[in-house]
């Protein structure tokens, strides 16, 4: 287990040191999640926005929309897929 200190930004951001996010494997654009502990401690997670959005591109016609791709897709999936779309146009407006 590694121990890290990092002191939180008045805007209320902070770095995941490199050595974490490497060894985790963390990388640009993954959506993570924040969960607060009964202890107060707050586990991060990197979430999964399609296990197998790969695997199952071959059975997809290539002009299938957007409405029947996501319809293709489990509840837990959407709401991944969701979040993770909102957090990229959030990024887009701020810049």
């Amino acid at each position: 287990m590694i121990t890290m200190y990092r002191i939180l930004g008045k805007r209320g951001r902070i770095t995941i040191p490199y050595e974490i996010r490497k060894r985790i494997g963390f990388k640009y654009n993954d959506v993570l999640s924040f969960t607060q502990q009964d202890d107060g401690s707050v586990l991060v997670k990197r979430e999964k926005v399609c296990d197998n959005c790969i695997d199952i591109a071959d059975e997809y016609e290539s002009n299938i929309t957007l409405e029947d791709f996501l319809d293709s897709l489990s509840d837990e999936e959407q709401r991944d897929a969701l979040v993770h779309l909102s957090l990229l146009w959030a990024e887009k407006r701020k810049g």
